[in-house]
């Protein structure tokens, strides 16, 4: 049984290919157009469960549709992942206040887009995908409470699992200090920003012990984001 359905709207048929194979792959239905006009017609008949949307389609652009599908109630809760290579921190923020979920940059690794798609359906629609997180190599189950990289089983305790789960949830994206303290900690009094320093070594540590290639960017004065780098 697929994870749910997704329209994909995007111009370029290369790109569009290797999504849709990697799509299908991870379980998920596709429907594909290149046209911004008629993937609002196809919302309007029969909503999907998440749109990927390219912003610089022909006609009518993505960041358009994305305005004008929020301005429709029954469209307005669409989750919709916006798909640019327009990087800079105007253009996301614009995708992002136009009413997009998420934003991601061309080029980018697929298994990074399905975490992506992963991780917002489970904010908007948890039943839809499974009890478990994957991001490249690495798996959570989340109903065993096990991780594993590869063959190889890791164990961690329970605040490294809560701070993988919350990296695996957000895969890309940076994640302060302080939104690791409220997140992972709750806010407990008793708990310093430099603690979350220490719980990412041993996080690094648990994750990395087979020699595989770090996972977890370190942004000097940010925070963290789980980013697969050289591992891609």
């Amino acid at each position: 049984m697929a994870k749910g359905r997704i329209l994909l709207v995007e111009d370029d048929q290369s790109l569009a290919e290797l999504l849709t194979f990697n799509i299908l792959k991870a379980n998920f239905e596709v429907e594909h157009t290149t046209d911004g006009d008629d993937a609002l017609l196809r919302c309007q008949e029969d909503p999907p469960d998440l749109i990927l949307l390219d912003w610089m389609i022909e006609g009518t652009s993505g960041i358009e549709v994305c305005r004008r599908l929020r301005r429709k109630p029954e469209n307005a809760k669409i989750p919709i992942l916006m798909l640019s290579a327009r990087g800079e921190e105007p253009d996301r923020i614009r995708g992002l206040e136009t009413g997009a979920d998420d934003y991601i940059t061309k080029p980018f690794s697929p298994k990074e887009l399905i975490a992506r798609i992963e991780a917002v359906l489970r904010r908007v629609q948890p039943a839809i995908v499974t009890e478990q997180l994957s991001f490249l190599d690495l798996t959570m189950d989340l109903a065993s409470h096990k991780v594993t990289r590869g063959s190889r089983v890791v164990h961690l305790g329970p605040t490294e699992f809560r701070l993988l789960r919350e990296f695996l949830e957000t895969p890309g994206r940076v994640l302060s200090r302080e939104r690791l303290l409220s997140t992972v900690w709750r806010h407990d009094p008793d708990v310093e920003a430099r603690t979350v320093d220490v719980q990412i070594r041993r996080l690094r540590q648990a994750l990395n012990e087979g020699g595989e290639p770090d996972l977890i960017r370190t942004i000097r004065g940010t925070g963290y984001a789980l980013d697969a780098g050289d591992a891609r």
